[in-house]
């Protein structure tokens, strides 16, 4: 007997031990499974699980139900993922009815005071949300609440900033009249509420503000309200500032002024308001030069505020020492205000802006523009000249500058060897660079091709698998028609060969036979001249040989492929500089040559 019991003391012992290592065991695979779980939890936004059911009713703004639960006993202040409780819920939801069962459950006014202040995660307060979306039953609630009416978020945001920004008129006057602070500062920029209301053109807001905001309150660039509302336009906004007395000749940090502003970015009703109301055309705008808004308007092109301005701007600046002419910036942006400044007889010498710009006139500094014997051409330039709809650039380009045969020295020619007035060559980087952006550019080529071409560009040099792979049927075409179709390399065949059998390109008959005997003597033509030298009349009619055959050396009989619009998908309000900013983005540079 003592045997057994001993026995049955061991069994009792080993089972129990058995059951509490089980227990241990369960209790941490489910603490690790609810690490991982929470590991891998999103906390931007609310899970269902981690809502309480008070919130979730008041997020639905069911203010029976909130009253139903929280007699049943369930927790008012629980929180979700984010850090809202059922009060946050129910203000952001806007439910009055809601807000006022879980204030009456928060109980004494020490603890409604407390609950009504509760934060999110985020810094919120339940009289943010409010405000925010506009709620202004729910706001009043809150402030009767006692909730903190100057409470920042961790975005430096306020309930004020927040019914500004969404534009609630009810709500922003009820916190101003409740003692909200107007003159705080809640942007990483340091914008009052005034320079926030005006940026969104809130007129009726603006004008609840002005009468107790600083009108010159400054953010971290000493930028007043009025100096946004006139580089925005918002000219009725405007005319409220002016209108209370706002400081129209504030300057910023830089020297600018609104009128500055207003003329740069073109807001042609904010100008006038400015000016009715005494701003200086005069007053310098840059601690760089003595920069005026006449010089904004002029280098922007907008030409009825460059004829409002130049009306009352002080002619000293056209040809005075020390000045810089509006016609200097007319020219760096050419544009319609060039012509309108000479008609109105501002001088096309200007004065000597050596020590300011580094030119002696205008005209200097359009000619620094061009592609000239100084200048040399970057793949920047040529995305320019073969990007855009016109080929005028490029056309201006090959007057000044012009192509080299293959071990042609290039660069610019020193005075002693090149004729006065004559084009200077492109160096080797300059002609790369060409080549390069030109094989970037394939699918303009209908524009550039036959210009490049004809100004003495070696075919062979676009000869590279991205061109004959991506071209239009009629370019290329047009470019097998300048080389020796038959003598191509087999890789080059072989893409020839799936274009054909992929019916993505037609060739011309001819392309089927061996060229003929003409075709290659005139091949060989330009090989022994160049073809550059060999591209140029001049240089043509000198050989011996009979003049009907002039125009066919010069491959005069190859119709150029007609002229496609653009092929990308570029959206139609996209301005020239912002054309050129999307190819240089999309630009593959390619090594050549």
């Amino acid at each position: 007997m003592l045997t057994w019991a001993c026995l049955k003391s061991t069994i009792i012992i080993i089972i129990v031990v058995v059951v509490i290592i089980i227990i241990i065991i369960i209790i941490i695979i489910i603490t690790v499974i609810g690490l991982e779980k929470r590991r891998r939890m999103d906390f931007s936004e609310s899970y269902s699980d981690t809502v309480s059911s008070v919130a979730a009713a008041a997020r639905s703004g069911r203010g029976d139900a909130v009253r139903r639960l929280i007699r049943g006993g369930c927790s008012v202040d629980a929180r979700d993922n984010r850090g809202w409780d059922a009060l946050h819920e129910a203000a952001a939801a806007g439910s009055r009815e809601c807000v006022v069962e879980l204030l009456s459950a928060a109980g004494s006014s020490c603890g409604r005071r407390s609950y009504v202040n509760s934060l999110t995660h985020k810094g919120e307060s339940a009289l943010y949300l409010a405000a925010k979306r506009g709620h202004m039953a729910v706001t009043r609630l809150l402030l009767k609440a006692h909730a903190d009416i100057n409470q920042c978020t961790d975005d430096l945001s306020c309930p004020l900033f927040a019914a500004v920004d969404g534009g609630h008129k009810e709500v922003v006057q009820l916190l101003v009249s409740k003692g909200a602070e107007v003159n705080g500062t809640h942007t990483a920029c340091c914008w009052t509420c005034l320079h926030h209301a005006v940026y969104k053109g809130y007129r009726d807001i603006v004008c609840i503000l002005i009468c107790v905001c600083h009108l010159e309150a400054v953010d971290d660039h000493n930028i007043t309200p009025l100096f946004v509302a006139a580089q925005y336009g918002r000219h009725e906004c405007l005319e409220i500032l002016v209108g209370a007395g706002a400081d129209v000749n504030a300057q910023a940090d830089d020297l600018a002024t609104p009128l500055m502003l207003a003329s740069q970015e073109g807001h042609e009703r904010c100008v006038e308001i400015l000016v009715e109301h005494g701003a200086d055309p005069n007053l310098a705008c840059s601690r760089e030069w003595p920069q005026l808004p006449i010089h904004a308007a002029a280098e922007f092109g907008h030409c009825r505020i460059l004829e409002r301005l130049m009306a009352i701007t002080d002619r000293v600046c056209d040809q005075g020492e020390g000045m810089v002419s509006p016609l200097y910036m007319a020219v760096k942006k050419p544009s319609q205000s060039m012509a309108l400044l000479l008609r109105e007889g501002y001088s096309p010498d200007g004065q000597d802006c050596n020590h300011i710009l580094g030119f002696r006139s205008p005209l200097s500094f359009s000619l620094s523009l061009t592609p000239t014997a100084g200048a040399r051409l970057n793949e920047d330039d040529w995305m320019h000249a073969l990007a855009l709809e016109n080929t005028e650039l490029l056309e201006l380009i090959l007057q000044h500058r012009r192509i080299p045969d293959p071990g042609q020295r290039s660069g610019a020619p020193v005075a002693s060897d090149r004729p006065p007035g004559a084009a200077v060559l492109l160096s080797l980087g300059e002609l790369r660079g060409l080549v390069c952006v030109a094989l970037s550019a394939v699918r303009h080529a209908p524009r550039w091709l036959p210009r490049l071409l004809q100004a003495g560009l070696e075919p062979s040099l676009l000869l590279q698998p991205n061109m004959l792979e991506d071209a239009d049927g009629d370019v290329l075409n047009y470019l097998l028609a300048f080389v020796n179709w038959s003598t191509l390399c087999p890789p080059l065949k072989l893409i020839l060969d799936h274009r054909l059998e992929a019916k993505s390109w037609s060739p011309h008959a001819c392309f089927e036979s061996v060229p003929c005997l003409s075709h290659l003597c005139r091949l060989k033509v330009r090989e022994v001249m160049g073809w550059a030298a060999s591209s140029t009349t001049a240089a043509v009619q000198q050989l011996p040989v009979p003049s009907l055959l002039h125009h066919y050396l010069q491959f005069s009989e190859i119709q150029p492929p007609p002229g496609v619009g653009p092929v990308y998908p570029i959206p139609r309000h996209l301005m020239t500089l912002d054309l050129i900013e999307y190819y240089r983005q999309t630009h593959m540079h390619r090594h050549v040559l």
